[in-house]
């Protein structure tokens, strides 16, 4: 089977990630996976060192012409089973390089805002992929009905750990404190900008043993949020060994498609904290492999950070929880999943030929 798949992503995140995991499994499997990538993307670089086969086309806009024209002409010549967008920018660009073409297109909707548009998510799109039920209902409630996608999770690695980094050490910091780590892309979405809300929340008597670790983003030094002092590490790349340090990850994100920084913490026996939104919530067992605060209430994520931090018990019963749960999202589940998909759309497309 060819699979083309498309990511217009300039930069390292969650997105990127799933989609060369995909494509490695895939390949694993005996399939042919061809990525259409940005030109000198950390995507295209990583596929390049994996030997897995890449094309650069810049995608610059929703229906940028040119974009849409150099991946038509890769659909005519490389001739795939059926093409895979996997963000907004590369399902629009799609569309327009397959007018004409019979070529299944399918979609993974991975942030679970309502869609908009009624040309994007027409019958040109022959299935979505949804990666948590938060995202099929936000599918749902934008007017494409159940049957037009299928909830495949995100998968994760299992964590492969040398040396977890000693935090501590690196920021100079006291022994005793407790290393809270913010993983991901460090913009508001991702709620960042609550950080400062939520250390001011937290206990007064407790604030001077706890210590932020900022993974992600490009900003590098010492910071502090809200009386809490924090250490902003920038882009890792080894970041199991990064997260392995961390005691537990604080996930302020207001809305989470899914979250795979939750899952690898909880692999590495991190227990997280994050608010009951989006797919966090199908996600994390509160209570078992994680605590949850309802939506937006940040005196109610500082609480839980606070039960956290004073509970060792609670501690150890979560990272052992975590594990299990996060070892139900595997990247061979989720590579099972999309296969599934891709064998009910192709087959599909075969009857429709087939029919008088």
């Amino acid at each position: 089977m060819r699979i083309l798949h498309l990511d217009s992503g300039r930069h390292w995140r969650g997105g990127q990630r799933q989609v060369f995991l995909l494509a490695a499994a895939q390949r694993e499997r005996g399939y042919e996976p061809l990525v259409v990538a940005a030109p000198e993307s950390p995507l295209a670089g990583r596929l390049k060192t994996q030997g897995i086969a890449c094309a650069a086309v810049a995608m610059r806009a929703d229906f940028d012409l040119l974009a849409m024209r150099r991946v038509r002409r890769i659909v005519s010549r490389w001739r795939p089973d059926l093409v895979h967008a996997h963000d907004a920018r590369a399902h629009a660009i799609a569309l327009g390089a397959l007018l004409g073409s019979h070529v299944p297109l399918l979609v993974t909707r991975r942030v679970p805002f309502v869609p908009k548009g009624r040309f994007k998510y027409g019958s040109r799109v022959a299935h979505f992929i949804a990666i948590s039920h938060a995202v099929g209902a936000a599918l749902q409630r934008g007017g494409v009905s159940a049957d037009r996608f299928t909830v495949v999770y995100s998968g994760v690695p299992a964590p492969s750990v040398g040396a977890p980094r000693d935090w501590r050490h690196e920021a100079g910091w006291p022994a005793d404190t407790l290393t809270c780590g913010v993983v991901g892309a460090m913009t508001a979405e991702k709620g960042v900008a609550r950080l400062q809300e939520i250390a001011e929340h937290v206990a007064p008597s407790l604030r001077d043993r706890l210590r932020l670790v900022l993974l992600g983003g490009t900003a590098v030094g010492a910071d502090s949020f809200g009386g809490i002092a924090a250490y902003r590490a920038g882009f890792v790349d080894a970041i199991h060994n990064a997260m392995a340090g961390l005691d537990m990850l604080w996930h302020p994100s207001g809305a989470e498609g899914l979250g795979t920084a939750v899952i690898d913490a909880m692999a590495l026996g991190v227990p997280p904290v994050a608010f009951a939104t989006g797919g966090l919530a199908e996600l994390v067992e509160s209570g078992r492999s994680g605590l949850l605060a309802p939506a937006g209430d940040v005196r109610a994520f500082a609480h839980e950070v606070e039960r956290l931090a004073t509970d060792d018990a609670l501690r150890m019963a979560l990272a052992d929880g975590g594990r299990a749960r996060a070892a139900q999202f595997s990247v061979e589940r989720m590579a099972g999943g999309a296969s599934a998909v891709y064998e009910m759309v192709l087959a599909r497309a075969t009857a429709t030929e087939r029919a008088p």
